[in-house]
């Protein structure tokens, strides 16, 4: 079965054509650069970039797949969370198309579909596993106990380690988006330079909290400012990265253990940070655990992961009619449409 899937919960529109956990094609139209002068997402932008550009992106797709509309057995599309004006582009072009064409229309949560990457990467991964979902706007420890069956573990109170990391190198003058570029240069920084703070959240053991490590990012900057002493950046955007991975992994590899998950996954565009895979990787061998993480082109968003989720979707029945909307919230172990 051919699905064509539609992602655009954020700034890139994406189209892919997929056939279980083969993906055929996928194209992505980034906007980073025109949201680069405004130091990030305005969604209003990212919406009307999407309508301009939705129509080409899935002739691309089809082109490279070497395919035509009539191939087509099913549409998917990212119907929640995000941009409530991006995910409105999509799911009113993919309603469209399976109107058009009588064909099913898979609705599937955007966070599902970045742990479904991992099936893209790896053959031979199928539930159940824990996986860690880092993005700039979530960060959940995730028990997946079949494709469709989720249940969250732990999730930030707060904000999310990808917009920690953005908003800590938005502070050192790094252009958007921040997490790429802190990443390269902590890289070269000294990790032990600057002291921060790793909160911990009272009641829970798997929970998270970053709002107070991006407070004291953007403190530190501003005293520096204010004494008019330098701040080593790359010294800085090491010690963040440092700190952020070791919260991370300290709660997943615990709830790994407490829950016996030997099978352990990462995923979101933060998954594609370099220290946190290298940690991830170095743990999982010392306690004889099994991991998996997405290609790099899979970290961030895209409509490959979309299309290889909705088959498992669509296997347990999950299909939207015409009068599928867009969320801009909504969890990824209670899913409505």
């Amino acid at each position: 079965m051919k699905i064509l899937a539609i992602e655009s919960s954020c700034d890139d529109t994406s189209a892919a054509v997929t056939v279980g956990r083969r993906v055929l094609s996928c194209v992505v139209s980034s906007q980073v650069e025109e949201h680069r002068q405004y130091g990030g997402v305005v969604p209003e932008i990212a919406s009307r970039r999407h309508t301009e550009n939705i129509v080409a992106v899935v002739e691309k797709a089809l082109s490279d797949a070497e395919v035509t509309a009539e191939d087509i057995d099913a549409v998917a599309v990212t119907f929640a969370p995000g941009l409530i004006g991006a995910l409105l582009v999509g799911v009113n072009f993919a309603k469209s198309f399976a109107l058009a064409k009588g064909i099913p229309l898979i609705p599937v949560h955007h966070l599902r579909g970045h742990i479904a990457a991992n099936y893209i990467t790896s053959e031979a991964l199928e539930p159940p596993f824990l996986a860690l979902v880092v993005s700039g706007g979530h960060s959940h420890i995730v028990d997946v106990k079949s494709y469709t069956d989720f249940a969250v573990i732990g999730r930030t109170r707060d904000d999310a380690a990808g917009e920690c990391f953005d908003k800590a190198a938005r502070s050192l003058g790094m252009p958007y988006p921040g997490g790429v570029f802190l990443d390269k240069a902590a890289e070269e920084g000294d990790e032990n330079a600057y002291r921060l703070p790793r909160p911990k959240v009272s009641d829970s053991l798997y929970d998270l909290s970053f709002s107070g490590m991006k407070t004291a990012v953007v403190n530190t900057v501003n005293t520096a400012k204010m004494k008019s002493e330098d701040i080593n950046a790359n010294d800085l955007a090491a010690s963040v990265r440092r700190a952020v991975v070791d919260m991370l992994t300290d709660n997943f590899m615990r709830a790994a253990r407490d829950l016996g998950r030997d099978r352990l996954v990462l995923a979101g565009g933060v998954s594609a940070n370099s220290l946190l895979r290298r940690e991830m990787t170095a743990l999982c061998r010392q306690s004889k655990k099994e991991l998996f993480m997405p290609e790099l082109r899979y970290c961030g968003d895209n409509a490959a992961m979309i299309g290889v989720q909705a088959y498992f979707e669509l296997q347990a029945g999950h299909t939207a009619g015409p009068s599928l909307n867009a969320k801009a919230t909504m969890p990824i172990d209670r899913v409505e449409y």
